[in-house]
Protein backbone atom coordinates (compact mmCIF):
# COMPACT_ATOMS: atom_id res chain seq x y z
CA UNK A 1 0.00 0.00 0.00
CA UNK A 2 1.67 3.07 -0.77
CA UNK A 3 1.71 6.35 1.57
CA UNK A 4 1.14 8.83 -1.48
CA UNK A 5 -1.83 11.12 -2.30
CA UNK A 6 -2.49 12.70 -4.90
CA UNK A 7 -2.36 16.67 -5.29
CA UNK A 8 -5.42 17.88 -7.02
CA UNK A 9 -2.81 20.00 -9.67
CA UNK A 10 -0.88 16.57 -9.94
CA UNK A 11 1.89 15.10 -8.34
CA UNK A 12 2.31 13.42 -5.28
CA UNK A 13 2.05 14.13 -1.49
CA UNK A 14 3.79 12.01 0.95
CA UNK A 15 1.72 11.31 4.24
CA UNK A 16 4.73 10.40 5.64
CA UNK A 17 5.42 12.65 8.87
CA UNK A 18 8.06 15.13 8.79
CA UNK A 19 11.86 12.72 9.58
CA UNK A 20 14.19 16.16 9.48
CA UNK A 21 15.45 17.61 13.06
CA UNK A 22 16.81 20.70 12.54
CA UNK A 23 20.52 21.64 14.00
CA UNK A 24 20.25 23.85 17.48
CA UNK A 25 24.04 25.06 17.05
CA UNK A 26 27.04 25.30 14.90
CA UNK A 27 28.83 25.55 17.68
CA UNK A 28 27.43 23.22 19.94
CA UNK A 29 27.97 20.78 16.98
CA UNK A 30 31.61 21.78 17.06
CA UNK A 31 31.91 21.65 20.63
CA UNK A 32 30.71 18.22 20.47
CA UNK A 33 33.17 17.07 17.47
CA UNK A 34 36.17 18.51 19.47
CA UNK A 35 35.49 17.43 22.96
CA UNK A 36 32.74 13.99 22.15
CA UNK A 37 31.81 12.35 24.80
CA UNK A 38 33.67 9.58 24.98
CA UNK A 39 37.58 9.38 22.95
CA UNK A 40 39.73 11.79 20.79
CA UNK A 41 38.36 14.56 18.86
CA UNK A 42 36.60 14.25 15.23
CA UNK A 43 37.49 15.62 11.58
CA UNK A 44 34.88 15.65 9.44
CA UNK A 45 36.37 12.71 7.58
CA UNK A 46 36.25 10.54 11.09
CA UNK A 47 32.90 11.71 12.26
CA UNK A 48 31.44 10.65 8.83
CA UNK A 49 33.10 7.33 8.99
CA UNK A 50 32.18 6.61 12.49
CA UNK A 51 28.64 7.89 11.97
CA UNK A 52 28.17 6.89 8.69
CA UNK A 53 26.71 10.44 7.84
CA UNK A 54 28.24 11.56 4.44
CA UNK A 55 31.06 14.13 4.59
CA UNK A 56 28.69 16.28 2.49
CA UNK A 57 26.19 16.27 4.72
CA UNK A 58 28.51 17.18 7.68
CA UNK A 59 30.11 19.79 6.27
CA UNK A 60 26.71 21.56 5.08
CA UNK A 61 25.90 21.27 8.74
CA UNK A 62 29.18 23.03 9.96
CA UNK A 63 29.07 25.67 7.64
CA UNK A 64 25.57 26.37 8.18
CA UNK A 65 24.42 25.75 4.48
CA UNK A 66 22.02 23.15 5.81
CA UNK A 67 20.37 23.04 9.24
CA UNK A 68 18.55 19.97 9.22
CA UNK A 69 18.83 16.42 8.77
CA UNK A 70 17.03 13.24 8.68
CA UNK A 71 16.39 11.98 11.96
CA UNK A 72 18.27 9.02 11.22
CA UNK A 73 21.46 10.63 10.50
CA UNK A 74 20.74 12.69 13.23
CA UNK A 75 20.83 10.20 15.27
CA UNK A 76 24.16 8.25 13.97
CA UNK A 77 25.67 11.76 14.22
CA UNK A 78 24.49 12.55 17.80
CA UNK A 79 25.95 8.46 18.82
CA UNK A 80 28.90 8.82 17.27
CA UNK A 81 29.50 11.98 19.45
CA UNK A 82 28.56 10.11 22.14
CA UNK A 83 25.30 12.26 23.17
CA UNK A 84 21.90 12.09 22.59
CA UNK A 85 20.12 13.32 19.72
CA UNK A 86 18.04 16.15 21.92
CA UNK A 87 21.50 18.51 22.78
CA UNK A 88 21.91 18.75 19.06
CA UNK A 89 19.20 19.06 17.40
CA UNK A 90 15.62 19.91 17.45
CA UNK A 91 12.66 17.84 16.44
CA UNK A 92 10.15 19.14 13.44
CA UNK A 93 6.81 20.82 15.16
CA UNK A 94 4.00 19.63 15.90
CA UNK A 95 2.07 19.32 12.24
CA UNK A 96 -0.88 20.68 13.33
CA UNK A 97 -0.54 22.80 16.54
CA UNK A 98 -3.72 24.53 16.28
CA UNK A 99 -5.89 21.83 16.15
CA UNK A 100 -4.15 20.57 19.32
CA UNK A 101 -4.48 23.83 20.88
CA UNK A 102 -8.41 23.82 20.32
CA UNK A 103 -8.81 20.41 21.78
CA UNK A 104 -7.57 21.69 25.20
CA UNK A 105 -9.50 25.16 24.67
CA UNK A 106 -12.70 24.51 26.42
CA UNK A 107 -15.35 25.85 24.35
CA UNK A 108 -17.91 29.00 26.32
CA UNK A 109 -20.87 28.62 24.79
CA UNK A 110 -20.35 24.34 25.99
CA UNK A 111 -20.18 25.16 29.45
CA UNK A 112 -23.51 26.65 30.28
Amino acid sequence: MSCKQLRPHGGNVSRRPNRRWTLRSISVFRHFMQFPGRGQSFSVRALAEESGVSQGLIDKLLTGRQDNADVDDATALAEALGSTILPLFAPPASPNPSQASRRNTPNPASEE
